[in-house]
């Protein structure tokens, strides 16, 4: 039964995944993991789609001006394997990133980990971890 059940998951996820794996990217071809950021800033909306799940935040920079950066995460499945619900962030909610800055050096970001406002640390599911390995 365990096995027939997981075979049913990932069925059901590379079916649903299948249309936006065309215009998934490459970790290398978009962020640079020479460039490590930390940005702590408010979270202004949540998208919990595939192929990835992003987040933006409010982030203040030296001038005062608040700066809306998008943070990449993994995908979503992933991101529940690793103990994030769809309620984990929330509009409002105070973070840490910790992650890789876009080559373009644009306001996006791959996060590697995200600390909540409880304290509690999560793994983002970034594909950088991968290329570590």
């Amino acid at each position: 039964m365990r096995y027939e059940a997981h075979f049913l998951i990932l069925s059901l996820a590379l079916l649903l995944s299948r249309s936006s794996a065309y215009a998934h990217h490459s970790f290398a071809a978009e962020y640079d993991t020479d460039k490590p950021v930390q940005i702590t800033g408010t979270v202004t909306k949540v998208e919990w789609t595939n192929p990835h799940v992003h987040f933006y935040v409010g982030v203040k920079n030296n001038q005062g001006e608040v700066v809306n950066w998008n943070i990449e995460l993994g995908p979503p499945l992933i991101l529940r394997h690793l103990g994030w619900r769809q309620d984990s962030l929330k509009t409002g909610d105070q973070v840490t990133v910790e992650g890789y800055l876009a080559k373009d050096q644009s306001n996006l970001a791959n996060a590697k980990k995200v600390t909540l406002a409880d304290g509690r640390s999560v793994f983002a599911g970034s594909s950088a971890e991968k290329r570590a390995e």
